[in-house]
C-alpha cells in the first residue's frame, strides 16, 4: 500500500515539467536538432488544461517539430496546428509577455512564405511596453531573449540594458 501511494505521488510530481527548465530549454532548441527533440519529448505531457505558458511552450515545441517532417503535408499540417494552438493560448491570457515573446521567437524564425508572421510589431511594442514592470528572473529571460533576437534593432535593445 505503501508502495502504491509513493508511485502515486511521483506520477504527480513528476507530470510535468518545471518553467525554469523548460525556459533553459527554449534558449538552446536552435543549437541542435537533439536539443529540440528533447524538447519536444520533454513537453509532450502537457495538456491543452495545463499552466498557459507551459502550453504555448507546448505549441512552440509542435511548430519546431513542422520543421522536422519528411512530407510537406504532415509539415504544414503540425505547423498549423501548432499556429493555432499558440494563437488560442495567447488570446486566453493577452497580457502574458512571455507567451508573447514565444510568438515572437517563432515568427521571427518562420519563412515568410507561411504567412506566420502578423504579429511581430505588436509583440515587440508589448514586450518593450510592459518589460520594466516585469520580475527579476522573467526580466533577466526576457532580457537575453530581446539581446539576441532579429527583430529588435541595435538601439531598440537598449531598454533592457
Amino acid at each position: 500500500m505503501k508502495l502504491l501511494m509513493t508511485l502515486l505521488l511521483l506520477v504527480n510530481f513528476a507530470g510535468n515539467p518545471d518553467l525554469a527548465t523548460i525556459r533553459k530549454m527554449y534558449a538552446d532548441i536552435t543549437k541542435s536538432e537533439n536539443n529540440a527533440k528533447e524538447f519536444v519529448a520533454k513537453l509532450a505531457g502537457i495538456s491543452n488544461n495545463d499552466d498557459k505558458i507551459l502550453v504555448a511552450y507546448k505549441a512552440a515545441s509542435i511548430l519546431l517539430e513542422s520543421k522536422f517532417e519528411k512530407k510537406l503535408g504532415a509539415k504544414i499540417e503540425r505547423f498549423k496546428e501548432g499556429a493555432k494552438l499558440l494563437e488560442a493560448t495567447i488570446k486566453s491570457d493577452p497580457s502574458n509577455i512571455e507567451m508573447r515573446m514565444i510568438r515572437l521567437s517563432i515568427q521571427e524564425d518562420v519563412p515568410g512564405i507561411t504567412g506566420y508572421k502578423k504579429n511581430i510589431k505588436e509583440d515587440k511594442k508589448f514586450i518593450t511596453t510592459y518589460y520594466a514592470s516585469q520580475g527579476a528572473a522573467l526580466k533577466d529571460y526576457l532580457k537575453d531573449f530581446v539581446l539576441q533576437s532579429k527583430s529588435f534593432s541595435e538601439k531598440e535593445k537598449q531598454f533592457v540594458k
